[in-house]
């Protein structure tokens, strides 16, 4: 098994496949005062992880909920269902949205209206959908950490010639030192992949949850990719050009939750421009044309990771172009409908009282007899 092993590990480090020929990992290795950087410190990005889970949790907690408290947005307790176990059982392990012929089944094994069972169906739906203030905290902590790393980024990027000259991306490779900002860049940026893939099953669930499962697994193989290949130049410039984006649409939802239409809608027709721009317009005339194009001028022998690096390039424009197709949707209903709306989230639906009138005129007869203390625990 040992030896199994080692040969894979060999095997994934093949010079041939990371590096030009005539380079060893040898000639990589620090020296001189040139730092380069290594495999073994993508290691770290996991304990970062947890590191930005915690950062997270603070935001979270201290800083969106009374934001969200100021915008006017109220931590709203839901009416549960009544206690049901015919029905719960129908809805764990049938569905959520049975059909009125269903219904009229459930309502005589339940001895209940067809009324009261569709009321039960929409209140037992509605505890699943994450409250505004949940989404307004998810938001907010997305906002924080993508203008955050945006303002890092250009702060590191904006003295270095490769960030003007896509041509200097490739000056001197590999031979290119590891600045200590590229560093920190790669491994925040990393780390909050992880962490956002750590919570997917606890984060809200929208309707392009696989695509986001793909950008974020795609994301983390790119960025450790290029880490072991040293394309940290146009690694970060990548990254930049994603995140220059991210914290608009980000601030437009938190706005949104908040009801403040006006100001949510601005900043989602500054985020579609940016959008446009940075990921339909520079990312693949920029960056891809850095990528596929210009290595053939500083290197005769095209490497295996070349293709890993490009074709995964590829499938994130591919994502661009996904939620291009959303983000053009929902202009177009903005601009000719004015009906703003992420078409990604399910809505909560509308949750009438008048059951518990209906329970008070039928009594046991219905099966849903309450006491005065249920009824106003429900009707609150």
């Amino acid at each position: 098994m040992a030896y199994v092993l080692k040969t894979l590990n060999s095997w994934f480090w093949w010079e041939n496949l990371w590096i030009p020929a005539n380079c060893t990992w040898a000639d990589l290795e620090d020296h001189d005062g040139i730092v380069f950087p290594k495999p073994y410190q993508l290691y770290a990005t996991i304990p970062y992880a947890f590191v930005m889970l915690m950062v997270r949790f603070l935001i979270e907690r201290y800083i969106a909920i009374p934001l969200a408290k100021a915008l006017g947005i109220k931590n709203v307790t839901r009416v549960k269902p009544q206690p049901n176990a015919i029905l719960e059982n129908y809805f764990r392990k049938c569905t959520k949205h049975p059909s009125q012929s269903e219904m009229q089944g459930l309502a005589k094994k339940c001895n209940w209206t067809v009324h009261l069972v569709e009321k039960w169906f929409r209140r037992r739906r509605n505890l699943e959908l994450p409250t505004m203030l949940r989404k307004f905290q998810e938001a907010c902590w997305r906002f924080s950490f993508y203008l955050t790393s945006s303002i890092a980024g250009f702060i590191f990027l904006y003295d270095k010639p490769w960030f003007y000259d896509i041509w200097q991306v490739w000056v001197g490779y590999p031979f290119q030192s590891l600045l200590s900002s590229q560093y920190w860049y790669y491994m925040a940026e990393i780390s909050f992949y992880w962490s956002l893939l750590f919570t997917l099953g606890t984060d809200i669930k929208r309707k392009d949850f696989m695509a986001h499962v793909v950008h974020h697994l795609a994301a983390i193989v790119l960025m450790a990719c290029s880490w072991c290949s040293n394309y940290v130049r146009i690694g970060t410039l990548v990254m930049i050009v994603h995140d220059t984006a991210d914290f608009w649409l980000e601030s437009a939802k938190m706005f949104n939750y908040a009801r403040w239409e006006k100001t949510c809608n601005t900043l989602f027709v500054i985020f579609s421009v940016v959008f446009f721009i940075t990921r339909i317009i520079l990312f693949p005339f920029w960056i891809l044309h850095g990528t596929l194009y210009l290595p053939s001028y500083y290197s005769s022998t095209i490497v295996i990771a070349y293709f890993i690096f490009n074709g995964q390039l590829l499938i994130l424009q591919g994502l661009h172009l996904y939620w291009g197709y959303y983000v053009l949707k929902i202009l177009n209903k903005f601009l000719f409908l004015k009906d703003l709306k992420d078409d990604r989230s399910d809505e909560e639906e509308e949750d009438s009282l008048t059951d518990n009138e209906e329970c008070t005129k039928n009594g046991s007869k219905n099966g849903c007899g309450l006491s005065r203390h249920q009824l106003l625990n429900n009707n609150h």
